[in-house]
């Protein structure tokens, strides 16, 4: 028995319970709406692809409320419109997605390749065609393994203390403080690293270690935020049966709070890490841009991806095509980093939840 016909009065059943549109009937409203609005735009002569889609959805929306109204009933055709709006807003929403992996995957393929991963640009000058990131991507990943090894102690401690030590005005403060730092700009980040090295080391003092502190700045609220609401999730029961036990508080917290959230709070780190990876204004302002490959954390200036796609493309001819596969290839990485955060959150999660 269908719930309407459950919420009829004295049990009686009404001939909307009854009444249902097929299945395939809103797979038949779009098509016709589409052929509707191409045949009317056609006549009109300013037919699009832009414009068919959006007679057509407005046809499909009307369409196919009236029909539902008209066969089902008022309540079943509220549901489908809200259905087709929330379903509407979604579609809506991936266009911009959708349109821009489109556009960076089809004009990075164009120099992406193997020995595009595997070059620097020693001795590359003008529009040569030859040329790499490896160079940049070597020092990507220095200076955001550096930063992570920054912000995710302090975040992961910071988080543990305002969850389950945190009282008073102090962590009222710290949070305070942590809303704040999660909308600086990144800009400000950059000028704080920059300030900070200039005042100890000089005027002239440009190294990796300088970006990779600006980038902790801008990730260490994320990791705090992420890893305060994983520890939030698990259950005060747990903590209550260790301490019946007779286990410590810090032994709690070590064995049974963190290992509980330990899915969560690495899928954190690896979107904090995402997070920061493709800034470019601090490492533009820190670290600036080398042609070849430097390893040195806190001496000279290094390469990363981010500030070789904006030099490249500033510079114009051949090296538009390197900026749109640098981009390429970031995206890339970060993809591989969500990917990687959530098979790791599947193999920590606890069997249950898998």
């Amino acid at each position: 028995m269908t719930a309407d016909a459950l919420a009829a009065p004295s049990g009686l059943l009404t001939d909307d319970a009854y009444r249902r549109l097929p299945s395939w009937s809103t797979w038949a409203f779009a098509g016709g709406s589409l052929v509707l609005a191409l045949v009317v735009l056609l006549v009109a002569g300013s037919a699009s692809p832009t414009s068919v889609i959006v007679l057509g959805a407005v046809l499909f929306v009307l369409v196919s409320s009236i029909t539902s109204r008209v066969v089902e009933g008022p309540r079943r055709a509220a549901d489908r419109l809200a259905t087709t709006l929330v379903t509407g807003a979604f579609l809506l929403a991936l266009v911009p997605l959708v349109s821009l992996l489109l556009l960076v995957a089809t004009r990075g393929a164009q120099a992406f390749g193997w020995e595009f991963l595997t070059t620097d640009m020693v001795g590359v000058f003008g529009d040569m065609t030859e040329g790499g990131i490896r160079h940049a991507l070597i020092g990507t990943l220095i200076v955001t393994f550096a930063a992570a090894v920054i912000s995710v102690p302090i975040g992961l401690l910071t988080a543990i203390y305002l969850v389950e030590y945190g009282r008073g005005p102090l962590a009222r403060g710290i949070t305070f403080l942590v809303d704040v730092m999660t909308g600086i700009p990144s800009i400000v980040a950059g000028l704080f690293a920059f300030a900070l090295f200039t005042l100890i080391f000089g005027p002239a003092f440009r190294a990796g270690i300088m970006g990779a502190v600006a980038l902790s700045l801008l990730m260490t609220p994320v990791v705090i935020r992420s890893v305060e609401e994983m520890l939030r999730l698990v259950p005060n029961e747990l903590r209550e049966a260790a301490y019946a036990l007779g286990v410590p508080k810090w032994l709690t917290i070590l064995k049974v709070v963190l290992r509980t959230a330990a899915a969560g709070i690495v899928t954190g780190v690896m979107l904090a890490v995402a997070r920061v990876i493709g800034e470019t204004a601090p490492l533009l302002l820190t670290v600036g841009l080398v042609s070849q490959v430097n390893t040195d954390l806190f001496d000279g200036r290094m390469a990363t991806l981010p500030v070789f796609a904006y030099r490249q493309y500033e510079q114009g001819g051949t090296g538009i095509d390197r900026a749109w596969a640098a981009a390429l290839t970031l995206i890339l990485f970060v993809m591989l980093l969500n990917l990687v955060a959530r098979l790791v959150s599947r193999w920590f999660a606890p069997k249950g939840a898998r």
